[in-house]
C-alpha cells in the first residue's frame, strides 16, 4: 500500500454564495452545543488557528510525530486482506488541509451509503436547517383529500390530531361521511434509479411518494397513510365511504387542516444514524423541488453536483452518482471527495448550516446507530479503543463498504478519513472490522 504523506493542501477554493445561500447562513449560524463527540465549534478553531497549530514541529515529509504514527500504521493495517484489491482511501488534517496519508484517493468506487453525505448537503444548502414539509388536509365535493408533501417523519399521531381537526370540520357543516383521498402527485409515479433492481423494494426502500407514515417500507406508502387517516377519521365518529383513492386535490378545495414535519435539520440527523435508504431519496427530491427543478433522481442529483462544486468548491472529478441513498451500483465517488465533503463541517463558515451532519454521524460504539454494538461495530481489540472516539457515515452494499467521518488526534487536530472498498472476496462483517481498526489508527489508538 502506497502513501500519500506530502503537507501540501488540496487548494479547495470555496465559490461565491448566492445571495438565497447566504441567507441560509445567516438564518442558521447559531451557537453549536455539544453533542457527543460532535465540536464543530472545536473544529472551527483548528480551521480559524491554522497559521499557529501548523507551525508545530513536523518530519521532514511534512507531518508532525502523531501523523507520522498515523500514516506508518495504516500502511501495515492497509494490507489486510479484508481490504481485498480495490481500496480507496485518504486522512486529512483538518485545520491545514494536508493528505496525512492516501492509497489510490481519487480512485472513484461504489460509495454506498456515504452518498447520503452529498445528500444532505446539498439539501441543508438549498432548503436550509429549519425547513420543514407541510401534509395538508382539504375538503371539496364531500371528500377529503390528503396532500403529502415529503415529510418522512409523519407518525400516526400526526395523521391523529389532522383527521380530529377533519372530522370537527365535517360535522360543523353538517356532514356525517365523506370519501378520502390521497394526492401525492408532489413526486411523479415511483421508478428504479439507475443502478437499482427490483429487489431493493423487499427491504432496502419503498417507491418513493410524498407521502407515507410512520416509516413504513410498503409498495403504497401513500395509500397506506390515507388509509390510517381514514380510520382516524372513523375513530372520531365521521363514516368514510368506500376505499381510499388517489387523485389531485382541485384549487376549489378548501383547506381543513395541515401539519408541519420536524425541521430538516432533525430529518437529516435520523437519516445519518439509521442511514435510512427512505428519508434519503424523499429528502433528494425535496431538494430538487427547493432548487426550482422536477422532483426526481436526475434533477435532485444534478442540484447536488451543483451545489457541491459551485457553492463548496468540491471537486466533480470521477464523481458520479444516480440516486440520493447511495443504493445504486452505478454510484461513484472517490474518498478523496468524500473526505473533502466531510471537510465542510470543519469550516466555521458553513459549521451553522452543516452542522445537523456533523451531529447526525453515528459516533463508534452508539447504541441505535449503525456503528452501534448490535451491528457489531467497534468490537475488536482493534478498534474498541476508539469507541466515543470517532464519528463517521457507513455505507453497506453487496461489494462495497465504507466509513467516513472524523477523529481527533493524537495531537489533539481533528483528521478527516474516508476508507471505501469494493469487491474483496472476505466476509463482510471482517471488511467492517478492518474498516473500524483504520479509523482506530487515525485517532490514534493502537492496540
Amino acid at each position: 500500500m502506497s502513501s500519500a504523506t506530502s503537507s501540501t493542501g488540496r487548494h479547495r477554493k470555496a465559490k461565491p454564495m448566492s445571495l438565497a445561500v447566504r441567507r441560509a447562513f445567516i438564518v442558521a449560524a447559531v451557537p453549536v452545543t455539544g453533542a457527543l463527540l460532535s465540536a464543530p465549534s472545536a473544529l472551527a478553531a483548528d480551521k480559524s488557528t491554522k497559521a499557529t497549530t501548523t507551525a508545530q514541529s513536523v518530519t521532514a515529509d511534512g507531518l508532525d510525530p502523531a501523523e507520522q504514527r498515523i500514516a506508518e500504521n495504516l500502511n501495515t493495517r492497509a494490507q489486510s486482506p479484508n481490504l481485498g484489491d480495490t481500496f480507496s482511501g485518504i486522512v486529512l488534517d483538518s485545520a491545514s488541509d494536508k493528505v496525512v496519508w492516501g492509497h489510490d484517493a481519487d480512485t472513484a468506487l461504489m460509495p454506498a451509503s456515504n452518498a447520503k453525505l452529498a445528500t444532505a448537503t446539498a439539501a441543508l444548502t438549498v432548503l436550509g436547517p429549519e425547513h420543514r414539509f407541510t401534509t395538508k388536509v382539504v375538503y371539496g365535493d364531500g371528500t377529503l383529500t390528503l396532500i403529502g408533501g415529503g415529510d418522512r417523519m409523519l407518525t400516526t399521531a400526526d395523521l391523529t390530531e389532522l383527521a380530529k381537526t377533519a372530522a370537527a370540520g365535517v360535522k360543523l357543516g353538517g356532514l356525517d361521511s365523506v370519501k378520502v383521498r390521497i394526492d401525492d402527485s408532489l413526486f411523479p409515479e415511483p421508478t428504479l434509479a439507475t443502478g437499482w433492481n427490483d429487489s431493493y423494494y423487499d427491504d432496502q426502500v419503498s417507491p418513493v411518494r410524498s407521502l407515507v407514515v410512520d416509516g413504513k417500507l410498503s409498495a403504497d406508502t401513500s395509500i397506506d397513510a390515507g388509509k390510517v387517516f381514514a380510520q382516524q377519521l372513523a375513530d372520531q365518529g365521521v363514516t368514510v365511504d368506500g376505499e381510499v383513492t388517489r387523485g389531485t386535490a382541485s384549487a376549489t378545495d378548501v383547506p381543513v387542516g395541515q401539519h408541519l414535519s420536524p425541521t430538516l435539520s432533525e430529518t437529516i440527523k435520523k437519516m445519518l444514524k439509521k442511514s435510512d435508504n427512505d428519508i434519503a431519496e424523499t429528502v433528494l427530491r425535496m431538494t430538487a423541488l427547493g432548487a426550482g427543478r422536477p422532483a426526481t433522481y436526475e434533477d435532485g442529483t444534478a442540484v447536488v453536483r451543483d451545489v457541491l462544486s459551485r457553492h463548496y468548491g468540491v471537486s466533480m472529478t470521477n464523481f458520479e452518482i444516480h440516486d440520493g441513498s447511495g443504493l445504486s451500483r452505478a454510484d461513484r465517488i472517490p474518498a478523496r471527495t468524500v473526505a473533502d465533503i466531510l471537510d465542510l463541517l470543519t469550516d466555521p463558515r458553513y459549521r451553522g448550516l452543516l452542522r445537523s451532519i456533523d451531529e447526525g454521524l453515528p459516533v463508534a460504539g452508539e447504541a441505535g446507530s449503525t456503528l452501534g454494538p448490535e451491528w457489531g461495530r467497534f468490537d475488536t481489540p482493534d478498534s474498541q479503543c476508539a469507541v466515543g472516539q470517532v464519528k463517521a457515515k457507513t455505507g453497506t452494499l453487496t461489494g462495497a463498504i465504507a466509513l467516513s467521518g472524523l477523529t481527533k488526534a493524537e495531537d489533539g487536530r481533528w483528521k478527516v478519513f474516508s476508507f471505501i472498498e469494493n469487491q474483496s472476496s472476505a466476509d463482510p462483517a471482517a471488511t467492517k472490522d478492518t474498516l473500524d481498526g483504520l479509523a482506530a489508527t487515525v485517532n490514534g489508538c493502537w492496540a
